[in-house]
């Protein structure tokens, strides 16, 4: 997994979620972008989708932040690298 800053919040990401890091930083707005990591951290998950339409899940717990992509077959989300970040 890879790591970067996104408005002050400390983020973790695959690959394959690369543009939803930057769909977030640097395509929406600040305040906007500050939506999903509230609702993240109160509701644990906010989906968003970029300018592209992909799908995103911003996942929250124990303080970190992690972007996973979406996909209706399984097969491009973040995987068992979720279940090791949090220790389910």
């Amino acid at each position: 997994m890879k790591t970067s800053e996104i408005h002050g919040k400390k983020v973790m990401y695959e690959d394959n979620a690369q543009e939803g890091v930057e769909y977030l930083r640097s395509k929406i707005d600040y305040k906007e972008a500050l939506v999903f990591f509230d609702q993240a951290q109160l509701k644990g998950s906010a989906e968003f989708e970029d300018q592209n339409g992909k799908d995103y899940s911003l996942i929250y717990s124990n303080g970190v932040y992690v972007i996973t992509r979406r996909t209706n077959s399984g097969s491009e989300g973040g995987g068992g690298s979720i279940i090791d970040v949090f220790g389910v």
